[in-house]
């Protein structure tokens, strides 16, 4: 059982900090204090008891922005977060475990994908293809799922050739149960800590395509966007540009820091078994 007591001070930041921020992507529109869109004053006024966090370029509340931009933000990256994972752990699982053509095709594809910069190849894909969310999500997912296939083939491929795994196929189990039942569970570790990277990067992915325009389209809000959106008022002394900046390096970190504590709980539950 999840001692409580025993949870490290880093895992508790993280914690709350991503608590925090799951609340506000789910409850956005009964916690904004305004709309989305909402003209509710001048341009970039300064913080006050109205406005906590002032407002924008265009007059919009910027904690309400803020709110609304966590709610597009990590709905997209978790939804492209777990098509990459579903998508590069099963292919990986399949490759390590069939071998022959089927892992050498696989793998040169993958090889090909990886080889082409992301952010270029997210791009060029998105200048063509309608830039919606469900778009966005496809392609950050897709492109994502590479580096978990390699990772998932590589633990996949030493796990492979145990003896359990080769009981199992004397047996006679089929490639489902192999892949599942024998060897997913004994793979969590280094998934657990991908997953957090990946998370990361798809966050980190989705700001910067939306700060160069082909992410999250107005006048929904993201936080990549928002900064591109205030990013002139930095050379007044702004902070409406810093503000969803500061909440981007919030999140990566608080993922990180739950994801190094999974990680080190997962490795000594298996010690323990072993």
């Amino acid at each position: 059982m999840l001692d409580i007591k025993r949870i490290p001070y880093g895992a508790w930041l993280g914690l709350i900090l991503t608590g925090l921020l799951v609340i506000c992507a789910l409850f956005a529109p009964w916690i904004a204090p305004a709309g989305n869109g909402e003209i509710v004053g001048d341009v970039w006024e300064p913080m006050s008891s109205a406005h906590w966090l002032g407002t924008d370029n265009l007059g919009r509340d910027l904690l309400s922005r803020m709110i609304y931009g966590a709610r597009t933000t990590i709905f997209i990256a978790s939804l492209a977060t777990a098509l990459s994972f579903s998508l590069g752990a099963i292919l990986g699982f399949l490759a390590a475990v069939a071998g022959g053509l089927v892992d050498t095709l696989m793998s040169r594809m993958a090889d090909l994908l990886m080889a082409i910069p992301t952010l270029i190849f997210g791009l060029v894909v998105l200048s063509v293809l309608p830039s919606n969310n469900m778009t966005l999500i496809l392609v950050m997912g897709v492109l994502s799922s590479t580096r978990v296939y390699r990772l998932s083939r590589a633990v996949a491929v030493d796990i492979n050739a145990m003896d359990f795994v080769e009981a199992a196929k004397l047996r006679g189990e089929s490639l489902r149960w192999i892949i599942f039942c024998e060897i997913l569970p004994n793979a969590l570790s280094p998934l657990v800590a991908e997953l957090g990277l990946r998370f990361i990067f798809s966050v980190l992915f989705l700001s910067a395509l939306s700060f160069l325009g082909l992410g999250v389209q107005p006048p929904e809000a993201d936080w990549g966007g928002m900064v591109k959106e205030n990013k002139d008022g930095i050379v007044f002394g702004i902070p409406a540009a810093l503000i969803p900046a500061a909440a981007i390096a919030i999140l990566s970190i608080s993922v990180n820091l739950v994801a190094d504590w999974v990680l080190t709980r997962t490795a000594s539950l298996k010690g323990g078994r072993e």
